[in-house]
């Protein structure tokens, strides 16, 4: 037997859409709490000090943290390369935006404190701030446009036409789940600050991120009501070849309203992914009120990973529909690269995964403890 059908196709396609949410997961637990912070900076922090204790506390970390990202973006060129087409060349601008409001973030830890100018300080604190907003929003927006479905097609050579617009991307469903995310993270950015910061950075971190763990339960809420009534789903009408090939005009697709709660129907132990969104940023709110510190910043994930899971669940075997032609939409059946090709990937991932766990777990051990007003302004230390 050759080694890589030791792993038929149809099991090797399942755990590379585990795997992209895991990725998707991992980026949002780390690098989302520095998106949070830098959200979060010009309010919790009023003087200087207090602005570098803030961002003392993500400043050894966010690098590390960003692995999660670009190991996201690896995953989907090149085991879902029709979704990286289309995405990446579709919501173009809305990348470049990230990506630019990504940049602006080392810049702004490098260059806030080469001038003794609180004009020049203030200037790049703002630059952090659009460095954790915009991404924020623009992934939350990018999320809702998904579940609407993207205006692309695939004509019958397998050419792909995107015939949407960056301000159509801009619509009230889409800004709605570009606001849950910010919420979501301002939340998991508290709970960071609560963490590692000391003095008043940490308690006004506290009353923000309280505020934005009840915004996450009421707008999660509302986009589920939204999905139910509003925003139709898709639903393959068709027979379903799970080890066929990458194809997806091989299919016929409908949407109906409530489809994204179909697998809920047949499936009710899923649940549990929505369940875990509400119930982290209830316990969230409480811990946050309460003091409570590792807990809390534990329930923020939680909430976190019940969010996209609760995305993921909702519209598998779905990854990217049309809403152009709804027979183009992606699914995990007919958007993957080759067998042999998802088995390679998935030797390297299983050596080389373990390896970026452990070291960043490593990296927090070291790390450990809190930031405090002496520790940055130590003539002798290192800090931002």
């Amino acid at each position: 037997m050759i080694l890589h059908e030791l792993i038929d196709y149809e099991t090797l396609r399942l755990i590379w859409w585990l795997l992209l949410g895991v990725l998707l997961i991992g980026f949002a637990v780390t690098d989302g709490f520095d998106l949070g912070v830098g959200t979060l900076l010009p309010f919790v922090a009023r003087t200087d000090t207090e602005r570098r204790v803030a961002i003392n506390t993500i400043g050894p970390v966010w690098e590390g943290n960003q692995v999660w990202l670009i190991l996201g973006g690896g995953a989907i060129f090149a085991a879902w390369p029709p979704l990286y087409a289309v995405s990446f060349s579709g919501f173009y601008l809305a990348m470049f935006a990230i990506l630019f409001a990504l940049i602006l973030r080392p810049v702004g830890f490098k260059y806030r404190s080469k001038r003794d100018s609180a004009r020049w300080r203030n200037n790049w604190d703002w630059a952090l701030f659009v460095g954790g907003f915009v991404p924020s929003l623009i992934f939350g927006v990018a999320v809702g446009n998904v579940l609407q479905g993207v205006p692309f097609r695939f004509a019958d050579d397998m050419r792909i036409f995107y015939e949407g617009s960056f301000f159509g991307l801009l619509n009230p469903f889409a800004l709605l789940c570009g606001l849950l995310s910010v919420s979501m993270l301002i939340m998991h950015g508290s709970a960071w600050l609560a963490l590692k910061a000391s003095g008043p950075v940490a308690e006004r971190a506290g009353r923000f991120g309280s505020v934005a763990a009840l915004a996450t339960i009421v707008l999660f809420a509302l986009g589920g009501l939204c999905l139910w009534v509003g925003v139709d789903g898709y639903r393959i009408t068709s027979e379903i070849s799970t080890t066929g090939p990458s194809n997806p005009l091989f299919k016929t697709v409908t949407t109906e309203g409530g489809a994204w709660f179909a697998n809920y129907a047949a499936h009710p132990w899923l649940w549990v992914a929505p369940a875990f969104g509400f119930f982290g940023a209830l316990a969230a709110f409480f811990g946050l009120r309460a003091g409570r510190e590792v807990s809390t910043l534990l329930f923020s994930k939680l909430s976190i990973f019940g969010i996209i899971s609760t995305v993921g669940v909702s519209m598998f075997p779905f990854i990217l529909p049309s809403s152009l032609d709804p027979r183009s939409s992606l699914t995990v059946w007919d958007a993957s690269s080759s067998h042999m090709t998802l088995f390679i990937m998935l030797v390297v991932s299983a050596i080389f995964l373990p390896i970026i766990v452990a070291y960043t777990s490593w990296v927090y051990k070291v790390l450990w403890g809190k930031v405090d007003e002496a520790s940055v302004t130590d003539k002798g230390g290192h800090a931002y």
